[in-house]
């Protein structure tokens, strides 16, 4: 339940507008195994709840009566689902409905109900929610940069009713604030590859590699820019292999660090989907290779080391390389 019952609280059956309602007690059964200890106002609230519920009551009191139910007990899908019906018959001021979500939501951001039923009003609302809707979730996100629901509504939001214009930017600001961010990092791919106004993740790559780039010069050990970095060339590894930006920065870090899990692992990848070392890159390691599968094996047994808790998929991966592999 979501709050004690209240000092202040009148029972329902002491006042006058719910003298010609008869409640209906839950019915539990003859026997039942471990009742539970409903409070006096809880039980009371709900026995005339299934009252109007079956009655189907969509009435100004019904409404209210929602209210007070959702105050005790703000995971009930029933009566969000009347409350929704009821909203609709008396064409209440849905601006109104989002000052009640607010209030609910204060202290429990990750109620499931709680955001389909936003959605269900910014849905009515239309576009003129959109402005709203962002700044909520944002403050939301301010207070749980990882909450699921927030950022769930926020694309929905994005996708239906528009607002795409600075979301980029608003992404930019998160991984400016904190770079291991990696719901924002989620978002901005998101942006990247949805938005309609920015022209999709090809236009956008080479801004996007220089991005990642600077992330992994801030922050090495991150691996949430080496993952979207990947993502930036989902379905062309050839042209993920030949990017000099990308290879230079997987170079450097080795250089800079050669236990660095996540450019080793890039380079593993890079090595498998064509790209040809130089001669000085093949010193990485320390250690002598005739050809790009050699330094791949390599590069996968010395993570087998460096990367213990993997150290089983790093061998798996190092015996899926050819036995040789000639030397551009």
């Amino acid at each position: 339940m979501d709050r004690e019952e209240g000092e202040d609280w009148e029972p329902l059956r002491a006042r006058a507008a719910w003298a010609d309602v008869v409640p209906i007690p839950q019915d539990d059964g003859p026997r039942p195994v471990v009742p539970i200890a409903y409070t006096d106002q809880f039980r009371e609230v709900m026995d005339y709840f299934r009252a109007i519920l079956a009655k189907d009551e969509r009435s100004s009191r019904a409404l209210e009566l929602t209210a007070e139910v959702i105050a005790l007990n703000s995971a009930n899908y029933t009566v969000w689902h009347f409350r929704r019906l009821v909203l609709e018959a008396l064409r209440s001021n849905l601006e109104e409905e989002l000052d009640f979500i607010e209030s609910v939501a204060e202290n429990n951001f990750k109620n499931y109900q709680i955001w389909h039923h936003r959605r269900w009003v910014a849905q009515k609302l239309g576009v003129g929610a959109v402005s709203g809707e962002l700044e909520f979730t944002e403050i939301v996100l301010l207070d749980d940069a990882k909450n699921y629901h927030a950022w769930s509504h926020r694309q929905w939001v994005l996708q239906e009713l528009g607002g795409w214009e600075g979301e980029l930017d608003f992404c930019s600001r998160l991984l400016e604030k904190d770079v291991y961010n990696n719901s924002a990092w989620n978002q901005r791919y998101f942006v990247v590859t949805k938005s309609p106004l920015i022209g999709g993740l090809q236009a956008m790559r080479e801004h996007e590699v220089h991005y990642c780039v600077d992330a992994i010069k801030a922050a090495p050990m991150n691996e949430s820019p080496w993952r979207y970095l990947r993502g930036l060339f989902k379905g062309d590894q050839d042209a993920l292999a030949h990017n000099p930006l990308v290879v230079a920065a997987c170079i450097e870090e080795i250089r800079k660090d050669a236990s660095c899990v996540q450019a080793l692992s890039l380079l593993v990848d890079l090595l498998c989907a064509g790209f040809r070392p130089t001669p000085s890159d093949t010193e990485l390691l320390h250690q002598p290779v005739s050809s790009p599968a050699d330094l791949a094996s390599n590069v996968c047994t010395h993570l087998e080391n460096v990367d213990a808790m993997r150290a089983r998929y790093w061998a798996w991966r190092r015996s899926l390389l050819p036995s040789t592999t000639p030397v551009s």
